[in-house]
């Protein structure tokens, strides 16, 4: 058993997929902690005082999301009103098994929760709408009336900034897909650690630099619960096109998910030079 590189004298536990180095769970703990607190604080994301909603599908990311707000905001004492946000899309034998996880989430983290549904907003639930466009590109309008509903959610609660659980690997998917497709000016929007949609309220991805499987690590080391069964209609998303090809270049080099990230940072910047 090798021992942590950290030298706390403990055996390591595990080998961070981003970095490579060995640890046991407190050092792993403190590293993945302290690089979100590092990436708040950098990016000084959050005003003292703010209120705060935190996207919540009971999914691993926001899960952790919430818990690690939670933890940070108490220890370094940040001053966000959290409250956890969530959106009822209707689809049965998913979203409806997620909010059962999400209400857990606002009982152990002590937190306020709205949910939002589709079908109140809309009038129609995604099961609805698929019935009637069938599978193709239904995860596209998926999309859209989700991030609407969650800007229209953020509103209703008055908060000042809306957070989401997208981590590293989900923006170089994103990176790749705008790229694949010849859409680049949607880089800047997507590599943007924070965005505004003109409504006032930020979008910010604390978990930008996060890197998935340290987010599934943090989450089964920390005992958090969260749902994990993925969407009935996702496997025909081009998404996972581009999942695809980043798990591949992955395992041939762990640092592929930051370098396609910095690239699509790179690239908007030049697109910008040249634009202005």
């Amino acid at each position: 058993m090798p021992v942590c590189t950290k030298k706390c004298g403990k055996n390591a536990t595990l080998r961070r997929p981003k970095t490579g180095d060995t640890l046991c769970k407190e050092c792993f703990f403190e590293a993945f902690e302290n690089e979100i607190h590092f990436t708040i604080t950098r990016a000084k994301l959050f005003k003292p005082g703010s209120a705060v909603a935190i996207g919540a599908s009971g999914g691993k990311d926001s899960t952790v999301l919430a818990y690690v707000l939670k933890l940070l905001n108490e220890k370094y004492q940040y001053g966000l009103k959290l409250v956890l946000l969530s959106i009822d899309e209707g689809i049965t034998g998913y979203r409806d098994d997620s909010l059962k996880t999400v209400e857990q989430n606002k009982n152990d983290y002590k937190m306020p929760l709205k949910v939002l549904s589709y079908k109140d907003l809309y009038g129609w639930t995604m099961d609805e709408i698929v019935k009637q466009i069938g599978r193709k590109n239904n995860c596209t309008f998926c999309g859209v009336f989700r991030r609407q509903a969650l800007d229209r959610g953020a509103a209703h609660l008055k908060v000042d900034y809306l957070v989401t659980g997208h981590n590293a690997d989900d923006i170089a998917e994103t990176v790749l897909m705008n790229i694949l497709r010849g859409d680049l000016a949607r880089l800047k929007r997507c590599t943007s650690i924070i965005t505004d949609n003109g409504d006032g309220i930020p979008r910010v991805k604390p978990l930008k630099y996060t890197y998935e499987k340290e987010i599934v690590m943090y989450a089964y080391f920390r005992k958090l619960i969260y749902f994990s069964t993925e969407c009935v209609f996702a496997p025909n998303a081009y998404r996972g096109h581009a999942r695809t090809l980043l798990k591949d270049l992955e395992k041939i080099d762990p640092s592929v998910i930051m370098n396609i990230i910095q690239s699509g940072i790179f690239t908007s910047n030049v697109l910008m030079y040249i634009i202005s």
